[in-house]
């Protein structure tokens, strides 16, 4: 398990000249619950599900290029530059600002791909709250989510960096503050496909919409939790593994499960217990993202 980077970009913004590469934030995100309450006629789903970041994710090393150019390092596999959606969003703000700028942008990548924990929508949220403030474009928030969300549906809340309910179809949010828990967060070898879960007909989609206040105060659940388990018995064993010692769910349609603590010390002696077939590491809650908290920083030195 690797540990968090976060403190070390929290804390070091005064060591570093201006004008060098700084590190940025890109935090994973659970879903602590998700209920589906309804399906449209144009086929999507409307739902209620509650974010909340971790003080754990990858990290983005970002330096401004007078060229234009983008430039982002590693290659992944399978996946071509273009296609990535941090050069998209970087694009994506040239375009909408018609900056001169251009970055390199080199990623330190921690999360696990396809967990269900928001890496690739962190990780575009992160190019445009990074590249707005490096290339001084001068967007709002809003307009820069109004970007990220032609990205990805989960891009805004990781750019308001804010604990939030959503609803209808995600675009919906209401700010929020749950309890900071430390969570467990394991992951299987294995991808999940969002649309099998969702056209699965045994899938509950008329879980009543309920006032956020009752919301957040009844036991948290996830409507696709008896699908996913249904079709991946690995996610089955886990969670009945995890159940053992704490509450555990799945986030959002997997294939990440995470179960709650009340300390660090709590969650890390279960990490040490956990099967080897899974890998995972251990995070706190945070009702304010990472990268909304270095942002701050950032502009209070300026």
């Amino acid at each position: 398990m690797k540990n968090s980077p976060f403190s070390t970009a929290l804390s070091d913004l005064s060591t570093i000249p201006q004008g060098n590469p700084i590190r940025f934030p890109s935090p994973a995100k659970l879903n602590l619950f998700l209920y589906i309450n309804h399906k449209r006629a144009d086929g999507y789903h409307e739902l209620q599900t509650l974010f909340q970041f971790l003080d754990y994710g990858d990290e983005l090393e970002i330096a401004v290029r007078e060229d234009g150019q983008i430039c982002l390092t590693p290659a992944f596999a399978d996946l071509k530059p273009e296609d990535n959606l941090i050069y998209r969003a970087a694009i994506a703000l040239q375009q909408q600002t018609q900056t001169p700028f251009g970055a390199t942008i080199h990623v330190d990548k921690i999360l696990p791909m396809g967990g269900g924990v928001g890496g690739g929508s962190s990780n575009a949220a992160t190019t445009l709250v990074a590249l707005n403030y490096l290339w001084q474009t001068g967007l709002t928030q809003q307009q820069l989510m109004d970007i990220g969300v032609k990205l990805g549906a989960d891009v805004p809340i990781f750019i308001a960096g804010k604990s939030a309910v959503a609803e209808g179809v995600g675009e919906k949010m209401t700010y929020c503050e749950p309890a900071e828990k430390w969570y467990l967060v394991l992951k299987p070898d294995l991808a999940i496909s969002t649309a099998k879960v969702f056209c699965d007909p045994d899938l509950t989609r008329n879980t009543p919409k309920k006032a956020i206040s009752q919301l957040l105060h009844d036991p948290y659940h996830n409507d696709c939790e008896k699908i996913v388990r249904n079709h991946y018995p690995i996610i089955d064993e886990l969670i009945a593994w995890l159940l053992q010692y704490a509450p555990a769910r799945l986030t959002g349609t997997g294939a990440c499960v995470f179960a709650e603590f009340d300390s660090e010390q709590a969650a890390q002696a279960i990490y040490q217990l956990k099967p080897a077939q899974f890998t995972g590491f251990v995070a706190k809650g945070c009702n304010r993202s990472p990268l909304a908290l270095l942002l701050d920083q950032l502009e209070r030195q300026n």
